[in-house]
């Protein structure tokens, strides 16, 4: 089990950061964590808890939504990122898939996938390599390539938007909630992939993740945001069975499933705020 504590393969050094959006709305609240080289982390909680905004702030999205990183620091295999372009991150190997299935609608499924090339070197053959490479992971892909992608399913824009972020050849996926929309047979099938790509090709993953359940299954090491704050770290099998993630997040307690409505309703107890 991989460990997120401070090691000396750590890539990803967010320490302490504070986020504002217009210069007024604070929304992260001292926020630090670890991503280990080779690991799958994943930053849970419910809409509105800072995960996307904590994604951004690695990648360096925040401005072109006027945030910024006020406080503290962002550090990539030891080198501050925070005053990167976004474009001069994703050379040094960090790339984020956007929440939504971000695609260009009306290029094809392939020319989405070329896009993600535009900021690396070399030739047509090691290009032609990795496509090979995408649509191996994602088949459904190579069947669809010469479709327009503003027309294919929401599962197959998820797979061309995680497929053109391969053809950057990553180092490190920020993967914003790639459950979202999607039925449970795709999530499924979406977290697979990526745990075939964390094993088979070295991948590094920090996962921003509403459904908790299927992302403590395959996560590594996981941080739950409340209220733009952490309030709980953890391997992904001790947070499995945590009382609280069980009740707050998962929907169980000592006397079994809860319903939604029960879950959200019960008065949180004062130390998971603390």
């Amino acid at each position: 089990m991989l460990d997120a504590a401070k090691t000396d393969d750590t890539l990803l050094e967010v320490n302490n950061i504070e986020v504002i959006y217009n210069h007024v709305i604070l929304v992260l609240k001292g926020v630090s964590l670890n991503v280990p080289k080779g690991g799958i982390t994943a930053l849970l909680g419910g809409n509105g808890a800072g995960k996307t905004t904590t994604l951004k702030s690695i990648s360096n999205l925040l401005k072109s939504e006027r945030g910024e990183v006020t406080k503290g620091t962002i550090k990539y295999r030891g080198e501050r990122v925070q005053e990167m372009l976004p474009s001069d991150l994703v050379k040094m190997g960090v790339i984020q898939v956007m929440e939504g299935r971000h695609c260009f609608e009306h290029l094809t499924v392939e020319e989405n996938l070329l896009t993600g090339a535009y900021t690396r070197g070399g030739g047509k053959g090691d290009i032609d390599a990795d496509l090979d490479l995408v649509y191996s992971y994602f088949p459904r892909l190579k069947e669809r390539r010469k479709s327009q992608a503003g027309y294919t399913s929401g599962g197959e824009q998820q797979m061309c938007a995680i497929g053109r972020a391969l053809m950057s050849r990553p180092e490190t996926i920020l993967l914003d909630e790639p459950s979202m929309g999607l039925a449970p047979q795709l999530v499924e099938e979406i977290f697979n992939i990526v745990k075939s790509l964390n094993e088979k090709e070295g991948a590094t993953f920090l996962l921003a993740e509403q459904n908790t359940n299927v992302a403590l299954r395959f996560a590594h090491y996981g941080y739950i945001l409340e209220n733009g704050r952490v309030v709980m770290d953890g391997p992904a099998k001790d947070l499995r069975e945590n009382p609280d993630v069980k009740e707050f997040y998962l929907g169980m307690s000592e006397e079994g499933r809860k319903s939604f409505r029960d879950v959200r309703s019960y008065r949180r107890r004062k130390r998971w705020l603390s």
